[in-house]
């Protein structure tokens, strides 16, 4: 049996369903909302679009001008069928070219978008590669398959020690910020997602003729694919990530022991009283609410420490959370993006730390950028009288399980 006849097959099995991975619009929409502000006709890669579900989606709610590749041509034709009947033929381009060697500029695109594409790459080559093809304040935003516990049965080890090696969110996340991005969203991807891929495909299955050349392997293949997600799903799932290359403007790393005058000096400098520059002093001695390495700072060209966030721990109800106060940045380096910069590298680590839910009283004009919403969304609240709109929440694992009650700060914040 040639690979070819396999290949045919294979793809015969797969031509005009809706979807070639896990997905859904509305896990598209959801992910697209992370990636935040976007031009007014965003310029969008989509990197092994297949029949082009979510091309169109982009397209059409998002106003996007979609660069759709693949290297399997029918799908290629498929997308820019369906884009003509909607009207969006001159808002969706086609390019057979491969995800590993992609012609086009570095700085070429607002989005970068790759939903169930990069395992053929690999998560840290696609990072890696992709990288420069973002504009600056563009967003990457991709789907990666990993597991959901930290020791998956035998059988899913084995089924998938043969495809592709799976990590877990934790250690994708890991390589994300150490390949000099800033995560701005994670997205545990529902079931019905697998169900949206699968219910077609295995109706597919069950009307193909298995007497056609190849055919009775590639069934076995996609049954054998069905049955282990069927029996042994809960060992592993679909992930979306959303991301955007670091700001290489301004260095971020976590506070030391040299930094604590400096440190102080910005908080005093950043806010109207020495209120804040005491109340990071008090934390510091706080064990109990001091979580380390979640004191950050970011330096400027010259090496001079110019931003500072803190996160310590605080409580909602009696399920722990986290608290980001204060955020600090020198007055010469307001508004530069300094502010930004160091609040999302201490966000960064909080999630590396395992930290799901992180609050903040602040500017409600300021803290959404970071995936911050109302906390009353989530029966949160704090113990004291506040605008609404300005005690805002972030699940950082997207799983929007959250503890619900009264916010109990450290005795330090005096409140």
């Amino acid at each position: 049996m040639s690979d070819n006849a396999l290949y045919d097959a294979f793809f015969a099995l797969h031509h005009g369903l809706p979807r070639q991975g896990p997905g859904s619009d509305s896990t598209t929409r959801r992910l697209l909302a992370l990636a935040g502000p976007l031009p007014e006709r965003p310029r969008v890669l989509d990197l092994g679009c297949g029949p082009g579900r979510s091309a169109l989606l982009l397209a059409a709610e998002a106003g996007a001008e979609v660069t759709a590749v693949d290297l399997h041509e029918p799908f290629l034709e498929e997308l820019r069928l369906a884009a003509a009947a909607r009207g969006l033929g001159d808002s969706v381009r086609t390019l057979n070219a491969d995800m590993g060697g992609l012609p086009f500029p570095d700085g070429s695109f607002d989005l970068v978008w790759a939903e169930s594409s990069a395992y053929a790459l690999g998560f840290d080559t696609a990072l890696r590669e992709w990288r420069r093809l973002l504009a600056p304040g563009g967003a990457l935003v991709l789907t990666e398959c990993e597991w959901t516990v930290d020791r998956p049965g035998p059988e899913a080890r084995a089924f998938w020690d043969q495809h592709y090696r799976l990590r877990t969110t934790a250690e994708n996340t890991a390589a994300a910020v150490e390949g000099g991005y800033h995560v701005l969203g994670v997205v545990p991807q529902p079931e019905s997602d697998w169900d949206e891929y699968y219910g077609p495909l295995s109706e597919r299955a069950d009307a193909a003729d298995p007497a056609s050349p190849a055919m009775a392997e590639a069934l076995a293949s996609i049954r054998a694919e069905i049955a282990m997600r069927r029996d042994h799903g809960g060992d592993y799932g679909y992930t979306g990530y959303v991301l955007r290359p670091a700001d290489a403007r301004w260095r971020t790393r976590e506070e030391t022991a040299a930094d604590i005058p400096a440190v102080r000096e910005i908080n005093a400098a950043a806010f109207a009283t020495a209120r804040e520059a005491a109340l990071v002093d008090a934390l510091r001695e706080d064990t109990e609410a001091w979580l380390p390495g979640l004191s950050y700072v970011a330096e400027a060209p010259d090496g001079t420490v110019v931003a500072y966030a803190l996160v310590t721990r605080c409580r909602v109800g009696d399920a722990p959370a986290a608290a980001l106060a204060p955020v600090a940045v020198a007055p010469a380096h307001q508004r530069g993006g300094a502010g930004q910069a160091v609040v999302r590298a201490v966000l960064d680590a909080a999630r590396l730390r395992g930290e799901r839910l992180v609050l903040v009283l602040g500017h409600p004009e300021y803290y959404p950028r970071f995936g911050f919403v109302r906390a009353s969304e989530y029966g949160i609240a704090p113990g004291f009288e506040v605008p609404d709109e300005a005690m805002m929440a972030l699940v950082l694992d997207g799983s929007g399980e959250v503890p619900r009650g009264m916010i109990h700060y450290p005795a330090a914040f005096g409140v």
